[in-house]
């Protein structure tokens, strides 16, 4: 185990995945509040990107299907807010030049096999990389579950906490 920003093991407990639609990228959220982008490779798959989202734990992620890129993705955390993140460019990088980006970043990406077991260094591209939210907003709970929706033609995301409310908030990106 190691002891990194708090966190007594490794990886941080794992709250919530998502898989695009494109089928071979997953987002998974976690207790130390950040987002993890993998991306499927065969009978493995590799940590893409990283980055800080939330100031305590990421309870939900999903991409949204309803937009034509496949790579926004919609995170709820214990911290009450919510974000739309478009990580779309993030994505488009890695295929744009397979052979000088896969060279540059051999040493440091970050390997898994489906059984979670880890493989290659430690020192991952996805710790520098600095997103910020299109959208954000203040829920005020804990969220506990999240979705979005187009209804009577206005997208929506549909917020669910620990009160018997659901609250609804325009996506305005």
């Amino acid at each position: 185990t190691l002891f990194r920003s708090g966190q007594l093991f490794n990886p941080p407990l794992a709250h919530t995945l998502s898989v695009a639609a494109c089928g071979n990228v997953f987002g998974c959220g976690a207790e130390d509040g950040r987002i993890r982008i993998f991306r499927v490779t065969g009978p493995k798959f590799e940590l893409e990107h990283a980055f800080k989202s939330h100031s305590s734990g990421v309870s939900q992620v999903i991409f949204l299907g309803f937009l034509p890129d496949p790579y926004w993705l919609l995170s709820g955390g214990n911290d009450g807010k919510v974000f739309l993140w478009d990580i779309s460019s993030a994505i488009a990088k890695e295929h744009q030049s397979p052979v000088s980006s896969g060279h540059r970043r051999k040493n440091r990406r970050i390997s898994c096999k489906n059984d979670g077991r880890h493989t290659g260094s430690g020192n991952s591209i996805a710790d520098h990389i600095c997103m910020s939210p299109k959208l954000s907003v203040e829920h005020g709970e804990k969220v506990n579950w999240i979705t979005s929706a187009e209804l009577k033609g206005s997208k929506l995301i549909l917020v669910a906490d620990q009160t018997s409310c659901i609250s609804t908030y325009p996506d305005r990106k």
